[in-house]
């Protein structure tokens, strides 16, 4: 069916942008606003060709065109902060965009076919949120194994430093603090 085959390739997109830290927050606040006028004129162009189109057509492509802007202004969000939550964020808005497409192209269908699409609709979209989902709790994993492992190596730094001399002892032990964020 080629709503599935559409959700999967949103879904698809989005994984790829939140996967691993994708983006690193290097926008400038010019380039930032810049990317930002620049989604939204596209998503008035997109809504305006939309217009040309008649009856359940006009309404997926609004969907479509809505949904782009909306994936796409928390990509940026995600790209300019390169936090968590924005990932997260990211996630759930692509997931959400890709299930109201989804559910208006429903509206082409009747009667049991179209509880068949709204049925595969809502498990592609339950199925993205609890890969968002994953995908926090899997990052907040790393991020404390990383902590744990910084503390043990920040330990066996500082306790190869106890058996130097003073001055020796002293710089090593800042050494150590330094190259495991113990400032």
């Amino acid at each position: 069916m080629n709503t599935l085959a559409h959700c999967r390739n949103l879904v698809a997109v989005a994984a790829m942008l939140v996967a691993g830290g994708a983006f690193s927050a290097t926008l400038t606040k010019t380039e930032f606003n810049t990317a930002k006028a620049r989604i939204g004129a596209d998503q008035k162009a997109e809504a305006t060709a939309c217009l040309q189109l008649g009856g359940n057509t006009r309404d997926v492509c609004q969907k479509q065109a809505s949904g782009k802007e909306k994936v796409a202004l928390a990509a940026l969000a995600y790209q300019q902060s390169g936090k968590l939550a924005d990932s997260d964020k990211l996630a759930v808005v692509t997931a959400d965009a890709t299930y109201d497409v989804s559910k208006e192209r429903c509206d082409d269908s009747a009667g049991q076919a179209k509880d068949t699409c709204l049925l595969e609709a809502k498990t592609v979209h339950t199925k993205a949120l609890a890969d968002a989902k994953l995908h926090r709790k899997v990052d907040t994993a790393q991020a404390d194994a990383a902590a744990v492992k910084r503390d043990a190596d920040h330990k066996l730094a500082a306790e190869k430093c106890e058996v130097l001399a003073n001055e020796s002892k002293t710089a090593c032990l800042d050494t150590a603090k330094a190259r495991f964020g113990k400032t």
